[in-house]
């Protein structure tokens, strides 16, 4: 584009350095670095707070860093906005729409501020809205919306794609449905960065995760990696009832690295499984309480967060 800075081809499709970030009572993004390579869906996951809205707001060009630099695409804001802007697709968590408008008539005028990009019947075709094509958007459905907004994200046909809680308040099938779009969209070599609250949508979805907590990253890898990263393979969650335990003792037994209680159940994170059941059996045998419910699951990426914040993510 004529004024433009001309890039060549992006290494890394966004790298942050150093980014700050601070508002009147609150230090929101505190000295963060993160790189995204191209090609690949990045995670940002974190608890309400942890400033990870405010690093995809500057990413995205809507709010101003205090210091630190970004680069998306090998391009800069401050320089480069407008060519940026025909490069990247934003999909906000509650995207506003002209609900009088029909779908193929919010296409077509999202589809007028790009330069190139499929036309708003291919689009509507992608994202499977296809009998909806002349409805209005007050009438479709929440997972419809979430298409279309999906669709107005896409018809510019981005290099990188800012996708926020984009399956939040969805039903499964929905859900789905946005995550095999999702998917299409990565596999045709283009680059997504991706928060959500649903921690096995991250797993399913994201080559790497980053988990911020006060503004700064404090975890980063991919699911495997971050899962491998606490040490243990399994968690053992079971109930007795309102009897009083001996935690101590639960919490001595080999192979136990960490003992919490949640609601009236009990949650072990254990590094095997065939030896920790027996333990346990064993020792609420020798306490002389009775176990009334015993669940096992293998370590996911809700169980690193826990380990790493004390907090579910979905409980923020």
């Amino acid at each position: 584009m004529p004024g433009a800075t001309q890039a060549l081809p992006a290494k890394v499709a966004l790298r942050v350095r150093h980014l700050r970030k601070s508002y009147k009572d609150v230090t929101a993004v505190d000295g963060l670095d993160l790189e995204v390579p191209p090609g690949q869906c990045f995670g940002l996951l974190g608890p309400n707070g942890a400033g990870k809205t405010t690093t995809i707001e500057i990413c995205e060009g809507l709010t101003d860093p205090d210091s630190g630099g970004v680069e998306v695409l090998g391009l800069r804001w401050s320089s480069d906005a407008a060519a940026l802007r025909q490069k990247l697709g934003i999909q906000l968590q509650d995207t506003q729409l002209a609900e009088k408008l029909t779908v193929f008539e919010t296409l077509r005028l999202f589809r007028s501020f790009f330069h190139q990009g499929p036309g708003a019947d291919e689009v509507i075709r992608l994202v499977q809205l296809d009998e909806k094509r002349g409805a209005r958007v007050g009438s479709l459905s929440g997972g419809q919306k979430q298409r279309l907004a999906l669709a107005c994200a896409l018809v510019g046909d981005p290099e990188l794609l800012f996708l926020d809680e984009p399956t939040t308040g969805l039903d499964p099938q929905a859900r789905r449905q946005l995550w095999e779009m999702i998917e299409a969209f990565k596999a045709a070599g283009r680059t997504i960065v991706l928060t959500t609250h649903y921690m096995d949508e991250a797993e399913r979805l994201c080559d790497r995760i980053a988990i911020m907590d006060h503004g700064k990253v404090i975890a980063q890898g991919t699911p495997r990696e971050l899962i491998a990263s606490i040490g243990v393979e399994h968690v053992v969650e079971f109930s007795t009832g309102n009897r009083t335990l001996d935690l101590a003792a639960i919490r001595a037994m080999a192979g136990v690295r960490d003992v919490r209680t949640e609601n009236d159940s009990v949650l072990l994170q254990v590094t095997e499984l065939h030896r920790a059941v027996p333990q346990l059996l064993a020792e609420l045998g020798r306490q002389g309480v009775p176990l009334t419910e015993l669940r096992t699951h293998s370590a996911t990426l809700e169980d690193v967060f826990v380990h790493l914040t004390g907090r579910h993510l979905r409980d923020e």
